[in-house]
């Protein structure tokens, strides 16, 4: 075998391995699948993002490696887009992009603004998924 045919192999078996099925599920929002999930009790983690933000940006890559956590299998993050999605954002009462907010199905349990921190988001996600 070659060594990129061996390397190929090695990436996807350390893919299937890192359990991905475990991962928290991602979509853009949509009010009713967000409606839905919250009838269900799933805990939600809804993140206000503008791509011109470097706030936004900082906090994406750290609630993705949260999410791969086994924990995080059931969570679901929604996205709502701060330029396009006004009327979302203002209807969860949210006044600025770079905020995140968790819920147990329809109770927020915890919202954070411009938070960069991986602890604090972390203990953020975690009060969607901790009774």
């Amino acid at each position: 075998m070659t060594f990129i045919r061996r390397a190929v192999i090695l990436v996807a078996v350390a893919w299937a391995m890192t359990g991905a099925a475990a991962a928290a599920e991602f979509r853009a929002f949509d009010r009713a699948a967000f409606l839905q999930a919250q009838a269900e009790g799933r805990p939600i983690l809804v993140e206000v993002f503008a791509p011109w933000c470097p706030t936004c940006r900082a906090q994406a890559p750290i609630v993705r490696s949260i999410a791969n956590d086994a924990a995080f299998a059931n969570l679901i993050v929604f996205r709502i887009d701060y330029d396009n999605q006004r009327e979302e954002w203002r209807a969860l009462n949210v006044r600025r992009q770079s905020t995140l907010i968790a819920y147990r199905g329809a109770r927020e349990t915890d919202r954070l603004v411009a938070a960069t921190s991986p602890e604090r988001i972390g203990s953020l996600m975690r009060s969607a998924i901790v009774p």
